[in-house]
């Protein structure tokens, strides 16, 4: 058989057999062939994440730039003639665009997608296949093809690491994936920025394992794709940890880590919406309404920031009819979160963070933008606030309330306080 096979068939070196990725007999057989590594995994876990846990108050906040802060992942497939002018239109300065390995022929477009975007920050997100995954030789000319695309400097190295629909077995595989890159960057590519790890959701052992190795590397920062959706809102708990309990924990091992430089990327997160199937990645179970949507994606967004650890948290994504701010099914649609995305944005880009404050369920978090005190409103219980005369209100969406009374509940309420500081 021509072992120039690709997806969904991949050739197993060791038992000279094509196999498809999904096939049951090639996972067991190479779990068994990882099984040292996936050891190694539970034992670093079980040291590293109780430190980290004690550690977590004495870790700093850092001053994260908002400017950088609220980004956006946009996709080539999806609009992309539209793709510049809605990017425009939110005001979003950072995006993430994926490469896929298994597509070098269109490295060219995608570079001229990615132009066409006119972002100030770009973070391109390489994805792997399990031929670069066995073929490191092969993993190392394609990287050196990337790397030297101009004008592009922070690269993500691989993602969802944690599953192997994704292609890695075990972290060890992703170390070495890994380690192919950082050679280049220390021989070749001196200038770009490499960030890696890339686990998704709530599986810090794996987390731990990339972090902590003897593997001769180094992160200029960790990416985590941080889902929540499966716990609802973004204020519920996992294992007694909220959003802000895991990202606690998550920078304190950054922190803690000799491998990598305090920076922390949030790559990709989202609900799935209903009624969208079979676009939505999960069950209808899982999906929440667009208003849902709009509410959690902004509170994810707040407590993120209000956080001051994570750097960037970038949206997945722009246009996507199971999970983006744009369903383009049958046409391009707004949705009630592209228009609360850009109300954040006007509020927020360019503010300083100040604090948050959370009592019973209430939230308020406080910034200061042109020495102006803006502050963001919440609340799990619904309260209602007089509007009073030296501050002006404003939805979600960006709409002036001009009602005696404000009701405060599962939508963010700006208010904008008319006295400069």
């Amino acid at each position: 058989m021509d072992k120039t096979l690709k997806e969904p068939f991949i050739w197993d070196k060791f038992s000279d057999q094509p196999y498809q990725l999904k096939d049951r007999k090639f996972k067991k057989m190479m779990r068994r062939r990882e099984l040292v590594s996936n050891l190694k995994t539970f034992f670093i876990a079980l040291f590293i994440l109780p430190l980290s846990m004690l550690l977590i108050p004495f870790v700093p906040r850092k001053n994260v730039d908002s400017d950088n802060f609220f980004a956006m992942s946009v996709n080539l497939e999806k609009e992309p003639s539209m793709t510049p002018e809605l990017l425009e239109e939110l005001g979003v300065d950072h995006i993430l665009v994926r490469c896929k390995l298994w597509e070098m022929d269109k490295l060219q477009e995608l570079y001229d997608f990615i132009l066409s975007c006119q972002a100030k920050e770009v973070t391109l997100n390489i994805l792997q296949d399990r031929e670069h995954i066995e073929d490191l030789e092969l993993l190392k000319r394609d990287l050196r093809t990337i790397f030297s695309i101009p004008q592009i400097r922070r690269f993500q190295i691989g993602s969802t690491i944690n599953r192997a629909k994704w292609g890695f077995f075990s972290v060890d595989e992703y170390n070495k994936f890994y380690k192919v890159a950082y050679d280049l960057k220390l021989h070749e590519f001196p200038d770009i920025i490499l960030i890696g790890s890339g686990v998704i959701d709530f599986e810090y052992h794996f987390t731990a394992h990339t972090l902590f190795n003897f593997f001769p590397y180094m992160y200029d920062g960790v990416a985590s794709l941080l889902y929540v959706d499966r716990r609802g809102a973004p204020e519920n708990t996992q294992m007694g940890f909220n959003l802000l309990d895991k990202i606690a924990l998550l920078s304190t091992m950054v922190s803690l880590s000799p491998k990598s430089r305090n920076r922390l990327y949030i790559t990709e997160t989202n609900w799935p919406i209903s009624n969208t199937a079979p676009y939505a990645p999960t069950s209808e179970h899982e999906c929440v309404d667009e208003e849902s949507y709009a509410n959690f994606l902004v509170r994810y967004y707040l407590l993120a920031f209000a956080s001051q650890q994570v750097d960037a948290v970038l949206w997945h994504q722009l246009i996507a009819p199971g999970y983006g701010l744009i369903d383009n099914r049958k046409e391009v649609r707004k949705r009630s979160a592209f228009y609360a995305f850009k109300t954040m944005l006007v509020f927020l880009k360019g503010s300083q963070f100040l604090r948050l404050d959370i009592k019973r369920g209430y939230h308020i978090l406080q910034c200061l933008k042109e020495n102006k005190l803006i502050q963001v409103h919440w609340s799990l219980n619904e309260q209602i606030i007089k509007n009073e005369d030296y501050f002006d209100a404003y939805s979600r969406d960006g709409e002036l309330i001009t009602s005696n009374e404000i009701k405060i509940f599962n939508a963010p309420i700006y208010l904008q306080i008319k006295d400069k500081l």
